[in-house]
């Protein structure tokens, strides 16, 4: 699949992920894509980091599972949130520029405090809310939103995906024990691509 920027994988996803009769086989589909054209974006186009990172926060959302209910109680948008000083800009904006998740339009919204997060599905970590990680993180634990940060030791802190670098790919590992306890199902396709899998406390 040829990608220019990151926007191909983004369509390729949403078009494999309507059929859902071949939903297994599919989804192994779109992770490959999805990694395949965040690798040609940096070769091809050397993006910043925080560009790839947006890219991988839209496509989280295409393989987690909220509880029925609570999605059923969220806004019309699927809301991806950057908490504290927001490292995007523009590029997060440009990321979700016409997206679908599940029929909602997909939205970037930055918050101040941890009590704004009510309508997020995927909550950003911005490394200046280091200092208060731990009290935010036990807050949000019946929350069933998605943490996601590339602060060092989110995952063994009690965050659910740290962004990590190996050379100079982004990839992402996982804290498992946090999505189960926050009733969130991660696809198994996603848990294959990441780089480590943290399945105990």
């Amino acid at each position: 699949m040829k990608c220019a920027y990151h926007t191909a994988a983004s369509q390729e996803c949403s078009r494999l992920w309507r059929d859902r009769s071949c939903r297994p086989r599919r989804m192994i589909l779109a992770v490959a894509g999805l990694l395949f054209a965040v690798s040609s974006v940096l070769a091809e186009q050397k993006p910043n980091e925080y560009q790839v990172e947006a890219a991988y926060l839209y496509n989280f959302g295409r393989f987690v599972e909220w509880p029925t209910k609570l999605a059923a109680t969220k806004s019309d948008a699927f809301t991806i949130c950057v908490l504290g000083e927001d490292p995007f800009g523009r590029v997060l904006d440009a990321t979700f520029a016409g997206a679908t998740i599940e029929n909602k339009s997909v939205v970037a919204k930055r918050i101040s405090n941890p009590d704004e997060s009510a309508d997020c599905q995927i909550l950003f970590f911005s490394s200046s809310e280091a200092s208060r990680l731990s009290k935010i993180i036990e807050s949000l634990n019946k929350t069933a939103v998605l943490t996601v940060s590339d602060m060092p030791q989110f995952s063994k802190r009690g965050g659910m995906i740290q962004f990590v670098l190996e050379g100079n790919r982004v990839r992402f590992e996982v804290n498992l024990v946090a999505t189960q306890k926050a009733g969130l199902t991660l696809s198994s396709e996603l848990l294959k691509v990441a780089t480590a899998v943290r399945r105990n406390p």
